[in-house]
């Protein structure tokens, strides 16, 4: 039997990924119709439906799951293999897969001092507004929040996940806030992923729910911050990846109370990749980083 080709494999794995035919196209760079054509062409060389196909929904089909399930693991191992032939015999790359806002707060502010030093490495970083629960298989690196277990794969804890309320001092200038009685009628700031933050952050200090004058929620920490700096509204806001931004004074700690949930940062690889030089040194070069940050 011929094998499917990578590139009809690579379009089944991104539109199983994306969930979209559209998405799909985007991403690879070519059309939605070209997407669905090397979909049925696949389906057809495999005598199998991947996608059940409804007029706004795609989903996959359980032989669809089977074969993604197995396609991601060979994809991860051919990449992995792949890029350990370049680090034997060029340069090598470490695929590092972390949450936006861990990036844009923690990683990256401070990622040219490690570039300097391992010149020879690159560095391929992805972000997804998604929160991964676990390692994905395309990545060497991972940093996740979660409380696992981590079977299977080698976790290294980075610091736990909390939470504390605050806001601009422009906000605070114009609705005083001194006492946890205060903050009802205020406007709050709600991440789509954490709905019940605000209510776990009351009973955690033994108060009544918080009564708002408005709720606005938005779909990543990064867009909750930025709105709690620009006066929009509270927040509750990570201190470990906001510290800078309170020590600028753009943001205000409104109380010492913090929010502690039982989730923690991880960071995460294969075991087979203890081996790795480059990805053990960005390992520990990464562990620093959290323990000074």
């Amino acid at each position: 039997m011929a094998l499917p080709s990578y590139k009809f494999l690579r379009t089944f794995q991104v539109a199983a990924k994306l969930g979209s035919f559209k998405a799909a196209a985007e991403e690879l760079c070519v059309t939605a119709s070209a997407v669905s054509h090397q979909i049925k062409t696949l389906e057809a060389q495999l005598g199998v439906e991947l996608f059940e196909r409804g007029i706004r929904t795609l989903a996959l089909t359980d032989a669809g799951r089977h074969y993604l399930e197995h396609i991601n693991d060979i994809f991860a191992k051919l990449e992995s293999v792949t890029e350990q032939v370049r680090g034997r015999f060029g340069r090598s790359i470490i695929r590092l897969n972390v949450p936006p806002f861990f990036a844009n707060q923690l990683l990256l502010p401070r990622l040219s001092a490690f570039s300097q030093k391992r010149q020879d490495t690159d560095i391929r970083i992805e972000t997804t507004l998604s929160s991964p629960r676990t390692h994905p298989p395309e990545a060497d690196l991972s940093i996740i929040v979660g409380t696992g277990p981590w079977e299977g794969l080698t976790a290294h804890a980075l610091f736990a996940q909390s939470f504390v309320a605050a806001c601009s001092p422009f906000y605070l200038l114009e609705h005083p806030i001194d006492t946890l009685d205060d903050l009802n009628g205020m406007t709050l700031l709600q991440h789509e992923e954490r709905r019940d933050a605000w209510e776990r952050w009351a009973w955690a200090l033994g108060i009544n729910p918080i009564t708002p004058n408005r709720l606005i929620r938005l779909d990543n920490m990064s867009a909750v911050v930025l709105a709690a700096e620009q006066g929009i509204g509270i927040a509750l806001v990570p201190p470990k990846l906001t510290a800078d931004r309170f020590a600028a004074g753009s943001l205000v700690k409104l109380f010492d109370a913090e929010l502690t949930t039982n989730e923690n940062y991880v960071l995460l690889h294969r075991p087979e990749d203890d081996t790795r030089e480059d990805l053990q040194e960005l390992r520990r070069w990464i562990l620093d980083q959290c323990r000074v940050a």
